[in-house]
């Protein structure tokens, strides 16, 4: 159970106090308002996050700083009459009238002017009254007022507004384009006809709406989706040939990296093999390398490229989430790779290698299997210092768990030094077989990288989710320098590994970095980064780790996100080309950082804003952005699923 009061008072101090906000009349409306019973109960536990939360009507209820801002801008104190523009949850109203005598809140939506007043009632905030309506023209018959507080971005403030203020009063508002950073603005009424402005500073509000808001005001320039439009390549079908031929464009590149909205979409996959089959058949790439478990794609590995099937393997992708690669569509790619490569001179056949560091039980029994074979000698030294892993194989949580108890890194040293041995005695091994000292190199390097990733994962989610994306770059990068300094490669993982963290929320506030950024640091140009997004229809997720699979219904995506811009297109799938020098008008148009949907194998519809979003700049993060309207739900292969490893919360990706 939360302790929402310790939690509050976390929020005032390190969110109000520390950016300035000094009011003693602020802070203690702020402590005495229980911001978790504006919210819905689905996001309850994230109430005093530094962050907005969606609320009901697909609003949002404005981080916690932002109401202490306008608050304090518009100078309220006791007595003061105080009218407020978008009234969403109540939450500011709740919190003003902690303040002033009296506090007027209109709000558009009925329902939330319904639940906002109920909620004042059930509170006792007297002193607070609801209004549904349209806010853009005030409520003159209430005024004048010491403070006008609108919670909705306008691309003027309306006149009628300004009439409505008191002598001396303050108005505070949002100024600016929907779907872009505002500035916040206060105007003082000094005179009948005389105000004095002040610009506080840049804001993100929903646009205002009404007779004098955006409805009411022509803006004339071209909107938002107008450039989309413009810009965006309608795409054909993925079945047609013509689709893998719209990304030709990307195949002089080393690298080219595809993401997904989600795990479990169809036209995600379906879209990355038709590009795939396209890159490899008139391009050259023989490497497909994929977010997956380096030992599961090993098996995968040697189906496609007719080698034998080692003696006493498991079946691949039988851990949670199996739906991810065994799917319907992932088999026929791996159908079509297997043909693609009958007949052909082993050195030019496609491979399907993992670049993920779970699956540490698979992993030690393949470098032992290896070994037993080429030098039995280091496999009885492999086993031993394995040992110190085995019994932690099957529950390597457990292992991280008994390392932060007992305070040291008991098994780091055999692992590195296994992993050392391999590399030392590459030139004898690789003279047998190259390709199984690659498997067998592979496997002991995520050996290393899982036993320390499974001791840090309990100190942050930071330090995890770089040690994983730098395992899974250094696996990319150890698959090129094996193949030659010709050798292209196609990666398959999540829109969050693939997009250049530096300009996304993972980077810039989390201190993440991932794939698609070390790739971008390393080969600059010779990589091209293209994510991937819908706006609704269905995907398989689950709604807890090692839960089933379900096939969900998306939610349509939110007002002010990429999403939704796509959506407004009205194209059903295109391909946006990104780069400098390509769509110029419409990539500066779309620098201003924006929500943009993360989903992977845990989805939570009811807490999608917390849970699933997070600001991106796309043309910075990706070289190219490519949108299907509607998607649905991959089809599983039938077969047992048993536990998985955990993965970083919320996302699973």
């Amino acid at each position: 159970m939360a302790d929402f009061a310790a939690e509050r008072e976390k929020m005032v101090t390190r969110q109000i106090v520390a950016r300035g906000i000094l009011d003693p009349q602020i802070l203690e409306a702020f402590r005495a308002v229980p911001r978790e019973e504006f919210v819905s109960g689905d996001v309850r536990e994230f109430a005093y996050e530094d962050s907005p939360l969606p609320i009901e009507s697909d609003q949002t209820i404005s981080q916690p700083y932002i109401v202490a801002l306008m608050i304090e801008a518009a100078g309220i104190s006791a007595g003061d009459r105080v009218l407020e523009i978008g009234a969403g949850s109540g939450y500011a109203a709740a919190v003003m009238g902690q303040i002033a005598g009296k506090v007027v809140a209109i709000e558009r939506h009925a329902d939330l002017a319904r639940l906002a007043h109920e909620r004042m009632e059930r509170l006792g905030y007297g002193n607070v009254s609801i209004r549904q309506g349209d806010g853009t023209g005030g409520l003159p018959e209430e005024g004048p007022y010491d403070a006008i507080i609108a919670s909705a971005s306008g691309s003027h403030v309306p006149d009628l507004l300004l009439r409505q203020l008191a002598i001396d009063g303050v108005l505070v508002m949002p100024i600016g384009e929907p779907q872009s950073v505002q500035k916040l603005v206060k105007l003082r009424r000094i005179g009948p006809e005389d105000y004095e402005q002040e610009d506080l500073g840049p804001v993100r509000f929903v646009p205002l709406i009404g007779a004098h808001g955006w409805d009411g005001h022509d803006r004339g320039s071209p909107t938002l989706p107008d450039l989309l439009r413009s810009a965006a390549e309608p795409l054909p079908e993925i079945d047609d040939p013509a689709f893998g031929e719209m990304f030709d464009r990307f195949a002089d590149a080393r690298l080219v990296l595809l993401g997904e909205a989600s795990h479990g979409t169809s036209e995600f996959y379906r879209a990355r093999a038709a590009i795939s089959k396209r890159l490899i058949d008139r391009h050259g790439f023989q490497i497909v390398a994929v977010e997956a478990d380096w030992p599961d794609a090993a098996t995968i590995d040697r189906y496609v490229r007719h080698r034998p099937r080692r003696e006493g393997e498991e079946a691949a992708f039988r851990r949670f989430p199996t739906w991810m690669w065994r799917n319907t569509d992932v088999d026929a790619f791996i159908r079509w790779l297997k043909r693609r490569n009958e007949g052909c001179d082993p050195a030019a056949m496609t491979g399907f290698y993992g670049l993920d560091l779970y699956n540490l039980s698979g992993s030690m029994r393949a470098v032992i299997d290896y070994l037993e074979d080429v030098d039995p000698e280091a496999a009885k030294i492999a086993r031993e210092r394995y040992g110190c892993l085995a019994p932690w194989g099957r529950d390597p949580q457990a292992y991280g768990r008994m390392a932060i108890t007992q305070g040291y890194a008991r098994c780091e040293r055999p692992v590195v030094e296994m992993l050392t041995e391999l590399l030392r005695k590459r030139m004898e091994y690789v003279a047998a077989d190259g390709d199984a000292w690659l498997d067998a190199a592979g496997n002991a390097r995520l050996v290393k990288n899982a036993e320390r990733y499974y001791r840090i994962m309990y100190h942050g989610a930071a330090e995890s989710w770089n040690l994983r994306d730098t395992h899974m770059f250094e696996a990319l990068c150890q698959l090129l320098d094996a193949k030659g300094p010709a050798a292209k490669a196609i990666v398959w993982a999540h829109n969050s590994h693939v997009g250049n963290a530096a300009f996304t929320e993972m980077g810039r506030v989390r201190e993440e970095l991932n794939v698609g950024q070390l790739c971008k640091e390393r080969f600059g140009d010779q990589a091209r980064l293209i994510g991937f997004g819908t706006h609704d229809g269905t995907v398989a997720a689950a709604t807890d780790w090692d839960g089933p699979m379900e096939v969900k219904q998306v939610t349509p995506s939110l007002d002010g996100s990429y999403e939704r811009l796509c959506h407004e297109t009205g194209f059903e799938r295109f391909l946006l080309d990104l780069r400098e020098g390509n769509n110029d008008e419409a990539r500066r148009a779309l620098l201003e950082a924006r929500l943009e949907r993360f989903i992977g194998v845990i989805y939570r519809p009811n807490a999608e804003r917390w849970s699933h979003y997070a600001e991106a700049t796309l043309p910075r993060q990706f070289d190219a952005w490519v949108w299907f309207d509607r998607t649905r739900a991959v089809t599983p292969l039938p077969g047992p699923q048993i536990a998985g490893e955990d993965e970083t919360y919320p996302f699973g990706l």
